[in-house]
């Protein structure tokens, strides 16, 4: 049968076609792969892209990421699952719905109804997914579909209600009332972590309330006032020392406050008058310092961003109308002291960019700082502390570990109610009678009074029978997710808690796969994800849910900016993989790029590693082409391997195969650091430069009986090296030679171990004729011309004249070439150095330009034995350097002072 590839790789034609025949074959299964007991499991649970749109090209470069570290180990002999699942991302879906149906219904959610909402979202939902699948097998993402999870599936509910549940008894989740951060827009609550902050140009007002009240305040926020009930100061501030403990009746804009004077540290004294009106209804800090001080709390603005009723004449205005009228009272009433511009950060919705309003809402909590036995005694973020400063999980890179303990060390309770309708439903039921706005935080435990917390659905109470309503308010995005790793492996029903264990014991995927191997996301979300995974993981299941977390930066355009449709700086993934391939969109965003780091991307990048692809294509074509005449018999591939006779190889050969060891080490050690840009780099240098721009090269002019071997054994290997990176034209090439056979499923390569020192001798023969290349260069001869030559080899004589021809043929222009092992300068010759040969190139020489090239090696000699000679002075480096580099750099300094030597004695001759 002829083997051979078309003249040009066509990436449409092929791609569609191998990724079916991986799909079918089963191949992204793990449990398909017949593997021995004793195969390593390495896990990835994907994360779940949300389903509110298609991919852009972040999500590539994460496919592309995760696909790589799988596709290696699964050819390591690993247990690879790479479990796939999409994110109902609640609030973004529910926004992007709601504005979908505005424009094309004129209807609000409110108008359609819960259930004909819900109708509308799944609707959505379903296509969304559809095409978010569709994208990422056109990636050539590797995962198991069979395990296809949905963080809103059916599996995924019975877990979120039974993790609720188990928090519920546990102690950690209750319901209470406190300052949340509500979004108006969205009109629900968001963590403290979904809220961003925006650099904004502000007013800072400085101004007493009253006539009769002794202190002034600064604030950016004069509306809040109208519900202050206390004066902060600091305790150490002597200006208001007098003042702390007394209160003051006063009429603020014609609203009668009771203000008391409070010391607390956090109050800086240096802003503005040093002290700050209390507004326990919206503030944090103030409700925090209201419950130190047992002051009241006051709520002026509502759910919707107005006004309070029963405020007199701001009532339903909105937040900007009251400051704009407060403003204007205390100028009118000169009460107002200053007005200052400054810069401060706004708190608005991470989804629509709404200014937060701080204020009181009753909300389910997780309870992070409660120690409990689930935990051994600790609390969930004290456990959740411990794994990562104990070890446990890894952060790449290292400098995040900081970033994600600064988050855990000042974290609150989190806030995991919202008051949306599409997510997981709290499992959570009161009586019809009972109000629901009681300010006191509840107990738990059933009785007529408090809500019942039910991993059944329930209509009447099972004490009194009397009916029940479900919480209207469904979870936090995060808490579904947080759960990610062990929901999707089976969880709960495959860990079963017996008397006295510690630890739940594992069954099926959840014993074989948790915890997975690495969390491979983006470094912002540390806070928003990883903590809640970790903080679940832990109560859940009693581990760690992974051993490393490794943290990509973001994609940026060309010029360093943040793509986004407004800016019309995006590329779109699927767009450029059909312009140019997916292997090379793969490349671009591999090659180049580091842990934590953000890079830039454009089409021209992704056009230039197309031709890298095209020139493995060539490469490929040219060793099939070449080996077809004498095709080695069994292939590497098969169970007859022909086994390399190493006495014939030719002094290529040899040098290939020993590079080719080191990048299989060299590449294999990169990946399992993580650092599959340096494992490209590598590649692409060996590919490009020492296959195609050498040995290829030597082939045409120097073949053994066993080059059409080393050949083949080279294609082999390339192409396995290559295919987690670019898997679809190795897969391709690969089943070109070896039809009937898969890559995605073969052993990766191993080091050959057919090192000698010969190796050492190509590389010479290489620096030879690079010098006379560039000496070529250098003095103006034109390419076509021929030069006679003569090297005085000294030592190297004999092998150098047994590889005369590829001095000659290798694009150095050569035609009498003659190599003996010393003699006289010739006249007129452009003379080179290379370690102890002399080369002469006879009758080209232009001695102004040969003097220029010699005084400049000269120069560069004199600093190289210079910096040698320091180096070598230094006793402490002596001391503690390995003793093979203090060889080494003795021997490069002889080298350097021989050659200064001859250079020396050849401008003298030129003289």
């Amino acid at each position: 049968m002829s083997i051979e590839l078309e003249k040009i790789y066509q990436s449409d034609k092929y791609e569609d076609e191998i990724y079916q025949s991986w799909e079918q074959g089963g191949f992204f299964n793990p449990d398909n792969l017949n593997l021995p007991d004793t195969a390593p499991t390495y896990t990835i649970i994907l994360p779940p892209p949300n389903i509110t749109d298609k991919l852009h090209l972040g999500h590539a470069a994460m496919l592309a990421i995760q696909d790589l570290f799988i596709r290696f180990h699964r050819m390591n002999g690993y247990r690879a699952l790479w479990l796939p699942g999409t994110d109902h991302a609640a609030i973004a879906t529910q926004t992007a719905v709601e504005k979908k149906l505005k424009r094309e219904q004129g209807l609000t959610r409110h108008q359609l109804g819960r259930d004909k909402f819900l109708t509308e979202v799944n609707t959505f939902v379903t296509t969304t997914q559809a095409t978010i699948i569709h994208q990422t097998k056109k990636m050539g993402a590797s995962l198991d579909w069979s395990r296809l999870a949905f963080t809103l599936d059916e599996p995924r509910q019975e877990a979120v209600k039974e993790m609720f549940c188990r928090m519920y008894e546990a102690g950690l989740l209750y319901r209470g009332e406190r300052v949340v951060n509500w979004c108006p827009r969205c009109a629900s609550t968001l963590a403290d972590d979904e809220v961003e902050h925006k650099e904004q140009s502000a007013k800072l007002y400085t101004f007493k309330y009253s006539p009769d009240c002794p202190i002034a305040i600064s604030t950016t926020r004069p509306e809040t006032k109208l519900g202050d009930t206390a004066i902060a100061v600091n305790p150490s501030d002597e200006r208001y020392q007098s003042y702390i403990g007394q209160s003051f009746e006063i009429n603020f804009c014609g609203r009668a406050l009771t203000l008391k004077v409070i010391a607390d540290r956090q109050v800086a004294s240096d802003f503005g008058t040093g002290a700050l009106g209390v507004t326990p209804a919206h503030s944090m800090t103030d409700w925090i310092m209201a419950e130190n001080n047992n002051l009241p709390i006051i709520k002026v603005i509502n759910e919707a961003g107005q006004m309070h009723q029963g405020l007199g004449e701001f009532s339903g205005l909105s937040a900007l109308e009251a400051r704009e009228r407060i403003v204007a009272i205390l100028s009118e009433t000169g009460l107002m002291i200053s007005e200052e511009d400054i810069s401060n950060n706004l708190s608005v919705c991470y989804r629509c960019d709404t200014p937060i309003e701080p204020l009181p809402s009753k909300q389910w909590f997780v309870a992070v700082d409660k120690a409990v036995k689930e935990l051994s005694g600790k609390s969930l973020k004290q456990a959740a502390l411990e794994v990562v400063t104990q070890g446990e999980i890894k952060f790449v890179p290292e400098r995040f570990n900081k970033r994600y303990s600064d988050w855990m060390e000042n974290l609150r309770d989190w806030c995991v109610s919202r008051q949306i309708w599409f997510g997981h439903r709290l499992p959570v039921y009161y009586h019809t009678n009972t109000p629901r706005s009681s300010t006191t935080p509840l107990e738990r435990g059933i009785n007529c009074t408090d809500p019942i917390v039910s991993r059944e659905s329930l209509t009447h109470c099972p004490d009194c029978n009397e009916e029940l309503i479900q919480d209207s308010d469904t979870l936090d995005t995060w808490f579904s997710s947080g759960m990610w790793t062990f929901s999707t492996l089976g969880w709960p029903a495959s860990a079963h808690v017996s008397s006295g264990e510690a630890r739940p014991t594992k069954t099926g995927d959840l014993a074989r796969f948790h915890p997975t191997q690495v969390l491979e996301t983006g470094y912002e979300l540390i806070t928003l994800w990883v903590s809640r995974m970790i903080m679940m993981s832990l109560f859940a299941v009693g581990e760690v849910p992974f051993e490393t977390v490794y943290l990509h930066g973001m994609i940026l355009d060309k010029q360093g900016k943040k793509m986004s449709k407004s800016k019309g700086n995006g590329i779109d993934p699927l767009e450029v993989s059909a312009k140019f391939g997916t292997d090379a969109v793969r490349l671009s965003l591999l090659i180049g790029t580091t842990p934590g780091n953000d890079s830039r991307i454009s089409e021209e990048r992704i056009e230039a590693e197309r031709n890298f692809v095209n020139k493995l294509w060539n490469i490929a074509r040219y060793i099939i082409e070449s080996t077809k005449s004498n095709p080695p018999t069994g292939g590497t591939n098969s169970k007859t391997d022909t086994k390399i006779d190493t006495d014939n190889l030719t002094l290529a050969d040899v040098w290939i195969l020993t590079k080719l060891d080191q990048v299989i080490i060299t590449v294999t050690e990169a990946i399992k650091r993580y650092d599959y840009s340096q494992a490209g780099d590598c590649l692409k240098e060996f590919t490009w430069n020492d296959v195609a721009d050498w040995y290829l090269e030597a082939t045409k002019f120097q073949t053994g009986t066993e080059t059409n071997k080393v050949l083949t054994l080279l294609l082999e290997n390339i192409l396995k090296l290559w295919h987690p990176f670019i898997p679809f034209v190795t897969e391709h090439i690969w089943r070109t030679i070896n039809p009937g056979k898969n890559l995605i499923i073969t052993a990766w390569p191993q080091p050959l171990n057919l090192t000698t020192a010969t190796a050492e001798q190509f590389e010479q023969v290489k620096n030879i004729i690079t010098a006379i290349r560039t000496g070529r260069s250098e003095n103006g001869v034109e390419p076509a011309k021929k030069l006679d030559a003569v090297i005085y080899a000294g030592a190297m004589t004999q092998w150098l004249n047994e590889n005369l021809l590829l001095l000659q043929k290798l694009k150095t222009g050569l035609g009498d070439l003659s190599i003996v092992e010393s003699g006289q300068k010739p006249d007129d010759a452009i003379s080179l150095l290379v370690g102890d040969c002399e080369i002469y190139l006879l009758g080209a020489v232009d001695k102004t330009k040969e003097r220029q090239r010699l005084t400049k090696e000269l120069a560069n000699l004199s600093a190289q034995i210079a910096s040698l000679e320091l180096r070598l002075g230094n006793e402490d480096f002596v001391a503690k350097a390995p003793e093979v580099l203090i060889t080494k750099q003795r021997e490069q300094l002889s080298e350097a002072k021989n050659s200064l030597a001859k250079v020396t004695e050849a401008l003298e001759l030129m003289a």
